[in-house]
C-alpha cells in the first residue's frame, strides 16, 4: 500500500513536471484578429483550391476588381463575369473577400495612369467603384441573385460574405501599376474613391494602395513606400479618408522585412496616426536563383523566411495594430513575373502538390495540411 502511494505521488510529480516545462517553454499564440491569414491567388479558383485553403487556416482571398475587364467598352456597360466567380467560390466556401480596384481601360487611357486627370475619368471612375459597392458590398446585387438556387440548379450561398474592406489600387508607388507616379494624383483618387463607397457604404472600411516597400526605381518610376506614406499624410484632410495603410515588404530576408516594416509603421507614428496595419502581398520564392531575383531563395529558404517572417509579424501584431497579412501567391504560375513561378505554397498544375513551405504555412495558422 505504501509503495502504491509513494507511486501515485511520484506519477503526479512527473506530470506536474511536464505540465510546467511545457508551460514554460511554450509561448501562447496571441488572438488574431479575424481574417488575418491571406492568400493571393494567381490563377482561377476551384472548390477543391477552396477547401484545401478553409482546411489549411486561410481566412482572406485578396483579388483584384479590374476596372479594364469590367467595363472594356465605353457605352457596353458593366461585364462582372471575371469577377463572379471567384466571388462565388470563396463565398460559398466561407472565405472573406479583400478586393482592390484598379486599371483605367483604354477607352479613358492608359492602364497604369490612374484616372483623375479631367472630369471624364474621374466621373467614370466614380461610376465604376459605386457600381463594384453596389455589388459586392452587404446587400448587393450579387448576394441578392445568389439567394435562391440558380438557374443551372447551382445551390444558394446561405451566408453571405459581403466585402466590408476596399482596397484603392495596387502599388501606386511602382510604375508597373502605376505611371507616373505621383502623391498628388493618389491623392486625388483616393477622395474620390472613398466618396463613392461611402455614398452606397457608409460603414465601408478603406485600404490604401499596397505599397511596393522599396522599388529600384525612382522619380516618375517609383517611389519608396514609407516616403510615399510620408508625401501622402501631408495632404490636409487625408487621414480622414482612409482607415488602414497597406505595404508589400518584398526583401532578401525577413531582417530586411522588418526594417521595411518598422519604417512604414514609424510614419504613421509620427503623423499621431494609428490606422489599420496590412501587410496586402508577401512571399519568397522557392528555385534556388537568387542571383536572377532576389526573392527566390530556394526551397528550405521559402520555408526558412516563411517561419520567421510570419513569427516576427504575429509576436508584434498588437503593437503594428496589424490587421492581416497575405501570401503571394497560392500556386506557382510561370511568366507573369520573374518570381511567380516559384513563390506558391503549391506547384503548378491542377494537382496539389504541396510544397514543404505549405506545410510550414499551416504549422502557424493551426490548421491542416489537406481538407
Amino acid at each position: 500500500m505504501k509503495l502504491r502511494i509513494l507511486a501515485a505521488f511520484a506519477l503526479a510529480g512527473v506530470l506536474a513536471l511536464l505540465v510546467f516545462t511545457a508551460g514554460g517553454s511554450a509561448k501562447p499564440q496571441p488572438q488574431l484578429p479575424r481574417g488575418f491569414f491571406g492568400v493571393a491567388p494567381q490563377t482561377p479558383l476551384t472548390d477543391e483550391d477552396i477547401r484545401y485553403m478553409r482546411a489549411g487556416g486561410i481566412e482572406t482571398l485578396r483579388m483584384p476588381i479590374a476596372w479594364s475587364a469590367v467595363q472594356p467598352t465605353r457605352r457596353g456597360g458593366y461585364d462582372w463575369s471575371s469577377i463572379d466567380p471567384t466571388v462565388e467560390v470563396a463565398a460559398r466556401g466561407g472565405l472573406e473577400i479583400l478586393p482592390f480596384l484598379a486599371g483605367t481601360p483604354p477607352w479613358l487611357g492608359r492602364l497604369t495612369k490612374l484616372p483623375v486627370h479631367n472630369a471624364r475619368q474621374r466621373a467614370a471612375w466614380t461610376a465604376f467603384v459605386k457600381a463594384a459597392v453596389e455589388r459586392y458590398g452587404p446587400g448587393g446585387q450579387f448576394w441578392r441573385e445568389h439567394e435562391t438556387e440558380g438557374v443551372d440548379y447551382e445551390p444558394a450561398i446561405t451566408a453571405a460574405k459581403p466585402v466590408r474592406t476596399w482596397q484603392i489600387w495596387n502599388e501606386a508607388n511602382f510604375f508597373y501599376f502605376a505611371f507616373p507616379v505621383s502623391v498628388g494624383d493618389y491623392a486625388k483618387l483616393l477622395t474620390i474613391s472613398q466618396r463613392a463607397i461611402k455614398s452606397v457604404q457608409p460603414g465601408a472600411r478603406i485600404l490604401l494602395s499596397g505599397l511596393f516597400a522599396r522599388p529600384n526605381a525612382r522619380g516618375k518610376r517609383g517611389m519608396p513606400a514609407a516616403a510615399f506614406l510620408e508625401q501622402l499624410y501631408r495632404r490636409p484632410g487625408i487621414k480622414s479618408k482612409f482607415d488602414g495603410v497597406a505595404l508589400h515588404p518584398y526583401a532578401i530576408d525577413t531582417g530586411e522585412l522588418e526594417d521595411m516594416v518598422e519604417e512604414f509603421h514609424e510614419v504613421s507614428k509620427e503623423n499621431h496616426d494609428r490606422p489599420g496595419f496590412y501587410v496586402t502581398e508577401m512571399g519568397w520564392g522557392s528555385q534556388n536563383d537568387f542571383q536572377h531575383d532576389a526573392f527566390e531563395q530556394g526551397v528550405r529558404g521559402q520555408v526558412r523566411q516563411l517561419k520567421s517572417a510570419y513569427g516576427y509579424l504575429i509576436a508584434n501584431q498588437r503593437r503594428l495594430n496589424l490587421k492581416q497579412v497575405v501570401w503571394f501567391s497560392w500556386k506557382d504560375t510561370p511568366l507573369l513575373c520573374d518570381f511567380c513561378d516559384s513563390v506558391g505554397l503549391f506547384r503548378a498544375g491542377p494537382r496539389f502538390k504541396a510544397k514543404p513551405s505549405w506545410h510550414a504555412f499551416v504549422k502557424m495558422t493551426g490548421g491542416r495540411a489537406r481538407p
